[in-house]
């Protein structure tokens, strides 16, 4: 009941990211529900098609957490520890409010697949989409269901990780993990190559390996905007940064990942390109994880905007214009863009290269 209650009394932007965490559980549900109706037609290749479907719930829970921790509700207060709201309460209400946002979206998917086939009334686009969805075959209920409940329950199940009281690491711990795991995902595409699913695990240790190294750069961006002599501007820019480099580090190195990976199939595109067994949804399922990490990061960066409100006040009392903090913003984006551009199109040339070996 405190979830719905806090739920319902958020403010409308606040909903407006849980309608975006529904309607990326909704098109991660349709995804699954298709992968499950071709393995039921043909059951020959199915299994490297629900791994490939296993990328866009990945970036939809990841969304959904950054959605979480974004949310007013779920940060600590004084004084709601004696309420009975303490850290771990407040992470099992935001675990709920995620779980509904997420239900909701495999309910629609579950809907709308439904009546693409037939199952529900009619066939609209004159039977195409019965033809895609294997309409002819019989949908097992229980594994429908079973994989639906899949986006609700790993993204509350991550939602309480990550809103569990822990302690902050620096910025520069993981990288040397990012940089290792970035290497090994290279090297097991340069050997598995583009058959099976050599492509998949690469990717994946790649783009875990960005993420892990996102902090780190971030951190680095700052150092950079404040060397050599920085005057004011720089010093409010490249500190800024740092303090911002763990929340908005991680989903930065995801970003990275996904424009690396489509570069690289642009790359490719001449060459065969990037076998994805998904069939027509493979460009959706792409959008999707694409729009997913972008949102993401978007999350974050308003979501560490919020968190130096109280250093953006005492600016403005101190008389500062409020166009030296637009720009400073300007700085950091500038600063990240330039680090995070070579670096997506550096991975996409190693990617490619190891792929046409």
């Amino acid at each position: 009941m405190l979830a719905l209650r806090l739920a319902r009394g958020s403010r409308p932007l606040v909903q407006l990211r849980r309608l975006l965490v529904a309607a990326a559980s909704a098109g991660t549900g349709f995804l699954l529900l298709y992968v499950l109706a071709g393995a039921v037609a043909r059951p020959a290749g199915s299994f490297p098609r629900l791994l490939w479907a296993l990328v866009p719930l990945a970036a939809t829970v990841h969304f959904a957490v950054a959605v979480a921790r974004a949310d007013p509700a779920t940060r600590p207060r004084e004084g709601l520890d004696a309420a009975g709201l303490g850290p771990v309460r407040l992470a099992l209400a935001a675990a709920i409010s995620t779980a509904v946002a997420c239900a909701l979206g495999s309910a629609l998917a579950l809907a709308l697949f439904l009546h693409l086939r037939g199952d529900v009334a009619g066939l609209p686009f004159d039977g195409s989409g019965a033809r895609l969805l294997h309409a002819e075959q019989p949908l097992p209920v229980a594994a429908a269901l079973t994989l639906l409940a899949l986006v609700p329950l790993t993204a509350s199940a991550a939602t309480v990780l990550a809103l569990r009281p822990h302690r902050p690491l620096a910025p520069q711990t993981a990288l040397p993990w990012g940089i290792t795991l970035t290497a090994c995902g290279l090297a097991t595409e340069a050997y598995a190559g583009r058959d099976g699913g050599g492509v998949l695990a690469g990717w994946t240790l790649t783009a875990v390996g960005l993420a892990l190294t996102g902090p780190g750069l971030a951190y680095a961006c700052g150092s950079l905007v404040q060397a050599v002599r920085p005057g004011a501007l720089r010093l409010l820019a490249g500190r800024s940064l740092q303090e911002q480099a763990s929340r908005i580090g991680p989903p930065l190195g995801v970003l990275c990942s996904v424009a690396a990976g489509a570069l690289t199939a642009f790359a490719l595109r001449d060459r065969g390109g990037l076998h994805v067994p998904l069939g027509p949804l493979a460009w959706p399922a792409a959008a999707l994880v694409a729009l997913c990490a972008a949102a993401t990061l978007l999350t974050s960066a308003v979501e560490t905007r919020r968190s130096e409100s109280p250093g953006r006040r005492a600016m403005l009392d101190l008389a500062a214009p409020a166009r030296v903090l637009r720009t400073a913003a300007g700085v950091r984006a500038a600063a990240l863009a330039a680090v995070c551009v070579p670096l997506s199109w550096g991975v996409a040339q190693l990617t490619s290269l190891a792929l046409t070996r």
